[in-house]
């Protein structure tokens, strides 16, 4: 691949903020700049959190901000469908090479089972990863063959304990994450029949032919992660630009509670796009 594919990959389970905004900014304009193709993948593989009038606000808030993209389901593609929802038969393929060839294990420990054997808040408020370094408790287990689908056990990644997963990021730097130690082994399909995030974004990733990956830094332990699945299903490793957070006033990255921050609110308050992205930079 030779020319630049970015993309914007939101989730509707709430209002974009300018957090958001800043971050699919810099996505477009490196897109932009590389006289590249900017593709929108809808992220909205959770049914319960993810809402048909939130999708709808994200085109309407990103195209007042002046971002517009070139592939997406509003505008279809070559690489469609451009929403997780329809793409279950891609993450179905790769649940099976990873089962088949060893690299996943049926987990039956619960949420609050792993939680409760990491034994201390595993992450600060800046980091979006939301899973405990796994204790291992069914990491012997041998029966994955013998699943002919994935749903009613949790999924797990069995990481290569001490190996140090090293990528250099084009706006922070080289990175370190040691596997076992940073992350364990993680989640690539739930009990609920739903692919993980890291599953989904490595296999849409590769399908879209996508060169680089624009997002937050929050999401820099996840690369890690996203690297070993890669070279578990032979697929090539992305480029990286994480960008850093915005924060309120307390210091605090924005999430999606913020509603006051949302971009719709801050439109309906009479701001204009360029106010946006000056306050985000403070």
């Amino acid at each position: 691949m030779t020319s630049y594919r970015g993309r914007l990959a939101p989730s509707p389970t709430g209002l974009l903020h300018i957090g958001h905004a800043r971050t699919f900014w810099i996505a477009a304009e490196r897109s932009r700049e590389n006289q590249g193709t900017l593709i929108f993948r809808n992220e909205d593989l959770d049914a319960q959190r993810c809402r048909p009038e939130f999708v709808t606000a994200m085109y309407e808030d990103l195209r007042w901000l002046g971002v517009s993209w070139q592939e997406g389901p509003d505008v279809g593609g070559l690489f469609a469908p451009y929403s997780q929802s329809e793409r279950r038969h891609f993450y179905l393929k790769a649940w099976r090479e990873l089962r088949d060839g060893g690299f996943i294990y049926p987990c039956g420990c619960s949420r609050k089972d792993v939680a409760e054997s990491a034994g201390a808040p595993h992450e600060n408020a800046d980091n979006q990863d939301d899973e405990p370094v796994y204790s291992g408790r069914c990491r012997r287990r041998s029966d994955a063959t013998s699943f002919d689908a994935p749903a009613g056990v949790n999924w797990r990644f069995r990481v290569p304990d001490g190996e140090k997963i090293e990528f250099t990021d084009k706006n922070l730097g080289q990175q370190s994450f040691t596997a076992g130690r940073d992350f364990g082994d993680f989640l690539v399909w739930r009990r609920d029949d739903v692919p993980a995030y890291q599953l989904a974004v490595v296999v849409d990733d590769a399908a879209m032919q996508i060169t680089e990956v624009v997002r937050g830094s929050d999401l820099l332990k996840s690369t890690a992660r996203q690297i070993l699945l890669c070279r578990a299903l032979n697929l090539a490793i992305r480029d990286f630009y994480h960008c850093e957070l915005v924060r309120d006033e307390a210091g605090v990255r924005l999430a999606k509670r913020h509603d006051a921050l949302s971009v719709r609110r801050l439109r309906e308050q009479g701001k204009r796009p360029s106010e946006l992205f000056r306050d985000a930079s403070r």
